[in-house]
């Protein structure tokens, strides 16, 4: 696959002129937000073909993420009003670590996916006055504060909603686990 992409951004440039970095200036210099988006104004106005402009968007989004590594990404989740949440995702950390150590945790822009061989959770701190635990659990019907998630999130199946006042609990713990064993 690397070859291939490798091959792919010489061909570009002996198309264009342009090499793929000074593309992925263009792409990010546009201000689209939307992959589709910035796919179709690359293909529309630089008369790019569709492989190449999803070429070139996948490298401008890739070397974004890169930028910026996991613990950067976690200091800023938890910066300025939501800094008091902190003590509570390491916990939650501690805990889930304590299950196996085949856990991986992926930082992305506001939030912490933990994965085993699929995403079982997800931690984030929503606002200064909740934290929101996403769980995989389909199938378990909701009860007390785990709810269904809704479209406040498509990669789990159930939520729970923390409050500022509120201790996450052995409840939360437990659904914690349940996520976990269904992701081995």
């Amino acid at each position: 696959m690397a070859d291939e992409f490798e091959k792919m951004g010489e061909n570009l440039r002996a198309k264009t002129g342009k090499g793929l970095d000074e593309w992925v200036a263009t792409a990010r210099a546009a201000g689209i937000a939307g992959h589709m988006a910035l796919v179709s104004y690359l293909k529309s106005e630089h008369g790019l073909g569709h492989g190449y402009a999803n070429m070139i968007v996948h490298a401008a989004n890739a070397s974004a993420a890169v930028s910026q590594d996991g613990d950067d990404l976690v200091t800023a989740a938890f910066d300025g009003t939501k800094a008091h949440w902190r003590p509570l995702y390491d916990r939650l950390v501690g805990l889930v670590q304590g299950f196996g150590g085949d856990v991986e945790f992926a930082p992305k822009k506001g939030y912490v996916s933990l994965r085993r061989k699929k995403q079982f959770a997800l931690l984030q701190p929503s606002t200064k006055d909740r934290f929101d635990i996403g769980l995989a659990l389909k199938g378990v019907e909701p009860a007390g504060r785990l709810e269904p998630a809704g479209s406040w999130n498509a990669m789990v199946s159930h939520r729970v909603r923390i409050a500022a006042d509120e201790e996450a609990g052995d409840d939360v713990a437990d659904w914690l686990r349940a996520a976990y064993d269904r992701a081995g």
